[in-house]
């Protein structure tokens, strides 16, 4: 798969039948291939000396005659996505068309393509880095505007080129001390140790701050999670569909309704928040609503926003401080924002005597059922995760990636405590290389076939 000279085929739009489909085509033979079952509507037309980014209508023909009519596009090396020759076949979206013309072209020589083999072909060819080559998976997968320009900055090379730079600053001093060791007898330095030792603290600071940034690339990339918790018949539930827009947990005046989570996503300006209504918290003695409660508390440790939900047509000021004793420990974590959702105002004749009380958390006043200041928790969830900078700093998104800048980091706090007691470079370029590979290992400058098959197994066939 990684060194093949094959021409391969794939259907690059959706299965199923549509208006149009994409049929794409790559490697050495793609003309050949494509000239012997395509016919134009010019006279005298050669496929093989058309110029790239050029169109060309006809039909494409098989032993019957006339399948489909098409349009042809031409993409020449090296001015195409896989950086080999290419043509895409747009023809009508019927699923018998779709695969009469994959099944004649494999007669003609093609083979049908793996699962992202032409994005591995762009990378192997120097189209794109391995960061680059992973963010057009996240580019499809994109269901909002933040994960959409997230992945669009890391296609483009945002992310890579940051960590290119920090490698190449490094195998500059790396050569100096790996110099210095062809000259040991000698006893002579060509690293400055002062500089050396200035450039590491910057690199320490900069692969921190890349890793602090996996927290939100996770959450902009995913979804971020929202938890909707409070006591049994608060209204989380409806609370819920008045978010989603629809009927999606069940609603009842029974206590205990919903007895596991429930899962949906909504994008608000631009944002894609992922809310787990779960189940209400009771001391009970079923087995399967405590099984439930559990539950609660698991999603309530992967929530970043927690909307706390309680009725306050009867709950107490005090009451609500009993309840909140129990999750002191998830308030005062600094990773997750608390939102007072103060509900079913629709039955208060007066306000509450916990009115003042309750202004100072960061409270919502609504009425679930009537729908009234939903927008408001809408407002607060959407500015309470800032994007503003997400355009002006690199942000890891990339569990990989992750992990692959905690080992450099490793590294490199080996190479300063190395430093500190005055390790001969020998040692120092044992850590040194660590960390360049680790760096190489984002950007595919390192790699290996298995890691290759991991990552691009995961594209769709026609990408």
């Amino acid at each position: 798969m990684f060194k093949n000279t094959d021409t391969i085929c794939a259907l690059a739009t959706p299965p199923g039948m549509g208006a149009i489909a994409v049929i794409r085509i790559s490697g050495m033979d793609s003309f050949g291939v494509v000239s012997r079952i395509f016919r134009s509507a010019k006279v005298n037309f050669d496929l093989n000396e058309c110029a790239s980014h050029t169109l060309h209508f006809g039909s494409i023909y098989d032993s019957a005659g006339i399948l489909d009519e098409v349009l042809v596009s031409i993409f020449r090396k090296p001015h195409s996505y896989t950086g080999e020759d290419s043509i895409e076949i747009s023809c009508h979206g019927s699923v018998f068309i779709q695969q009469k013309i994959i099944e004649l072209l494999i007669e003609q020589g093609c083979r049908l393509a793996h699962p992202g083999e032409f994005t591995l072909r762009a990378f192997l060819n120097g189209r794109y880095d391995l960061s680059q080559a992973e963010a057009v998976a996240d580019l499809i997968a994109s269901q909002s505007r933040s994960s959409h320009g997230l992945a669009l900055d890391q296609m483009r090379g945002s992310f890579s080129s940051r960590i290119k730079e920090l490698r190449e600053q490094l195998i500059s001093f790396a050569s100096l001390i790996e110099l210095e060791l062809d000259f040991s007898e000698e006893d002579v330095e060509f690293a400055d140790r002062g500089k050396f030792a200035e450039l590491l603290n910057l690199i320490d600071n900069e692969v921190n701050t890349l890793i602090n940034s996996f927290k939100l690339g996770n959450v902009l990339k995913g979804g971020i999670p929202v938890a909707i918790i409070g006591k049994t018949n608060v209204g989380k539930s409806t609370l819920l569909n008045a978010l989603l827009q629809e009927e999606k947990a069940i609603v009842s005046e029974i206590p205990g309704t919903t007895r596991d989570f429930i899962e949906d996503t909504i994008v608000i300006n631009g944002i894609s928040f992922r809310f787990i209504d779960t189940a209400g918290l009771r001391e009970s003695e079923d087995a399967i609503e405590n099984i439930g409660i559990e539950r609660t508390y698991e999603k309530l440790n992967q929530a970043r926003i927690v909307l706390f939900v309680f009725d306050i047509s009867s709950t107490t000021h005090k009451e609500i401080k009993e309840i909140l004793r129990d999750f002191e420990p998830y308030i005062n974590n600094s990773d997750k924002k608390w939102i007072f959702v103060a509900n079913k105002t629709d039955l208060l004749v007066e306000s509450p005597p916990s009115f003042k009380d309750l202004l100072e958390y960061e409270t919502v006043f609504i009425s679930a059922k009537r729908k009234e200041n939903i927008n408001m928790i809408s407002g607060l969830l959407s500015s309470s995760i800032s994007t503003d900078n997400i355009s002006d700093a690199a942000i890891v998104s990339n569990i990989r990636h992750y992990e692959s800048l905690q080992k450099t980091l490793e590294a490199i706090e080996s190479v300063k405590d190395g430093m500190k007691n005055q390790l001969t470079g020998d040692l120092l370029a044992i850590d040194l290389h660590m960390a360049l590979h680790h760096l190489g290992e984002i950007t595919g400058e390192i790699t290996s076939d298995t890691i290759l098959e991991n990552i691009f197994s995961r594209f769709c066939i026609g990408k």
